[in-house]
């Protein structure tokens, strides 16, 4: 074997094994990433379902609490408590059910063959005594069931999750349920993703793996080891393509938080419902149905304040309007709304130099150090002054945030596995885009130093 094909083959070959191990590790943490993601949604899905069925079952109960709360217990005021719970509905699927202790059905709107019915021994086709524990978690003071039921719009059986509380003096369990079988669908779609993300990967590997070997192979053949310093690069230009692809993360993030909004709109929607059947009666009712609608009205304004909260938390839009600059003075301004009302700590922000002139990705990592900062001083400084200043040299943009507070023991934090999250996350953004992070804490305060460098892009000339 000739020199340079030995020289090929001891370079290939190690880079080959590596890419293979590196293929291989990739792979299996991605596939528990990917489990782990799948979890997270699933257990946020089922809580927000949760939280919006029990929702459901408070207004359906506040609904009918005034002809409860008369005393009365014959059939007429329970006849109408029950036109009431009949016509609520909710999502299509959604309605409101009633049994007594025996298991009797009392009301079922969209089965009424059930309705009569001795249901104590029914259940479904798990062999789950479906009304049986209906019952028992209603005496126990209300809570959640999971079981089998037929899905009124498809007319199949689905899993369903039901909630239900009891009123005590009538002999009454009533509840209602949300089927999940749009959870287990989102859950396919998501493994879907994850799958085909996965592929991708795999793929983006083995084209990385095929154009690594002919570099290398092309290197050996040349004994040019200038190659290195073009790897150096390649690799730093792959850290800032992650740091801007995790930014496009965040900001379709933000989108689609929008949309998911709207489950607590479909909870103000029933409230309201629920006020325009209370409105029709009684003057007193209708008074309390106008009170419904003004805390309606505040409900919508919380939630229009949420989701601007949220998507501005994700992306500000304003570090890509103006700049960053106006950004980190608009958290300034939030950060003092929020921590500096809660804890009385003053907040000073300065700024000064060319700042105009910084690329996307510095702006992004620089804010997001801001960010990190101002939440680690909200969180544990107890600071009674803060001052944040950017600077804009000609060779670089400096970033210091500094307080008074307690400080801390930077080696322990460094070391603690979950402490040092923060830190470490800072560190990397610096780094990643050839930047330098320094902290210095002690008991008089802490200081954080930012330094990124950069060259501003010349002005056009107008000769």
């Amino acid at each position: 074997m000739m020199l340079r094909h030995k020289i090929i083959f001891l370079a290939v070959a190690p880079l080959s094994l590596a890419l293979a191990a590196i293929t291989v590790v990739v792979r299996q943490q991605a596939a528990e990433l990917g489990l782990q993601q799948r979890a997270s949604i699933e257990a946020a899905y089922v809580a927000s379902k949760q939280a919006e069925l029990k929702h459901y079952v408070e207004l359906a109960l506040h609904a009918i609490r005034h002809l409860y709360d008369t005393g009365r217990s014959d059939a007429a005021i329970k006849n109408e408590a029950q036109q009431i719970l009949a016509d609520l509905e909710f999502s299509g699927d959604g309605y409101f059910f009633i049994y007594d202790r025996n298991g009797r059905n009392i009301m079922h709107p969209r089965q009424p063959e059930l309705v009569g019915s001795e249901m104590w021994d029914w259940h479904d086709s798990n062999g789950t005594l479906t009304v049986q524990l209906l019952i028992n978690r209603a005496n126990q003071g209300g809570g959640f069931v999971r079981y089998n039921w037929q899905k009124p719009s498809s007319q199949t059986v689905a899993p369903k999750m039901g909630y239900v509380d009891s009123l005590p003096r009538w002999g009454w369990v009533v509840g209602s349920g949300l089927y999940l079988d749009d959870i287990e669908t989102a859950l396919a779609e998501i493994d879907q993703q994850v799958s085909g993300h996965l592929r991708h990967t795999m793929l983006l590997i083995a084209a990385i793996a095929v154009l690594s070997a002919l570099m290398v192979a092309f290197a050996g053949l040349l004994l040019n080891f200038s190659e290195q310093r073009a790897a150096d690069a390649k690799l730093r230009h792959l850290a800032q393509r992650v740091v801007r692809s995790q930014e496009e993360e965040r900001a379709r993030l933000s989108r689609d938080l929008h949309d998911g909004i709207s489950q607590w709109l479909v909870s103000i929607k029933l409230q309201i419902e629920a006020a325009l059947i209370r409105i029709k009666g009684s003057p007193e009712q209708a008074v309390a149905a106008r009170a419904t609608f003004h805390k309606t009205a505040t409900q919508i304004n919380d939630v229009l304040a949420e989701v601007r909260r949220i998507s501005h938390a994700l992306r500000p839009a304003i570090l890509d309007d103006l700049g960053l600059a106006a950004a980190v003075e608009h958290l300034c301004c939030e950060w003092r709304a929020a921590a500096g009302e809660s804890n009385g700590a003053e907040l000073v922000f300065e700024s000064e130099g060319e700042l105009a002139s910084l690329t996307d990705v510095t702006n992004t990592v620089l804010f997001r150090v801001a960010q990190e900062a101002l939440t680690n001083v909200a969180r544990h400084a107890q600071a009674r002054r803060v001052t944040v200043r950017l600077l804009g040299a000609k060779t670089f943009v400096m970033l210091q945030v500094e307080d008074d507070g307690k400080g801390f023991d930077l080696a322990q934090v460094s070391e603690h596995p979950r402490r040092g999250i923060g830190l470490s996350n800072m560190q990397e953004r610096v780094e990643a885009v050839g930047g330098h992070l320094s902290l210095d804490s002690s008991a008089a305060g802490t200081k954080l130093v930012a330094v990124i460098p950069h060259r501003p892009c010349a002005a056009p000339s107008h000769d």
